[in-house]
């Protein structure tokens, strides 16, 4: 019994088999076959579309993003430039006021020096005026 049950099953998968392919290569097998490479060959296109698509999209955005970033690299190069720029005039400033400072103490200095030998002549005066005036008591 078992032999022949392997007998039925291998007679049913024969006939099976060719009647699937008879079923295959008919023509409206066929009809199904072209439509559904058809749809294929749509959904490819779509897909290339879509991805050429991206594609410039993302060569768009890296030149934008190239520029922006020249852009920034710019006006860190210019806002350096302003600092070392104000660092210098600061300096500058410092060392004018230091100039300044330097020549007041020094007017100072020399006006108080000029004081005191005014002030030394004017008491040398005073004492040759109060020396002729006691010459002149003297004498009269």
């Amino acid at each position: 019994m078992k032999v022949w049950k392997g007998i039925a099953l291998f007679a049913g998968g024969t006939l099976f088999g060719l009647w699937g392919i008879k079923m295959l290569c008919s023509k409206d097998a066929k009809k199904v076959y072209t439509h559904c490479t058809a749809g294929v060959l749509r959904a490819k296109d779509y897909v290339m579309d879509q991805a050429t698509a991206v594609k410039e999209n993302c060569c768009d955005i890296y030149e934008e993003a190239k520029v922006i970033n020249e852009e920034r690299a710019a006006k860190e190069k210019e806002s350096e430039v302003e600092d070392e720029a104000e660092e210098i005039v600061e300096e500058v400033v410092e060392e004018a006021k230091e100039e300044k400072k330097a020549k007041t103490t020094k007017k100072a200095s020399t006006k108080a020096t000029t004081a005191k030998k005014s002030t030394k002549a004017d008491t040398e005066k005073k004492d040759d005026s109060k020396a002729k005036k006691s010459a002149k008591k003297k004498e009269a």
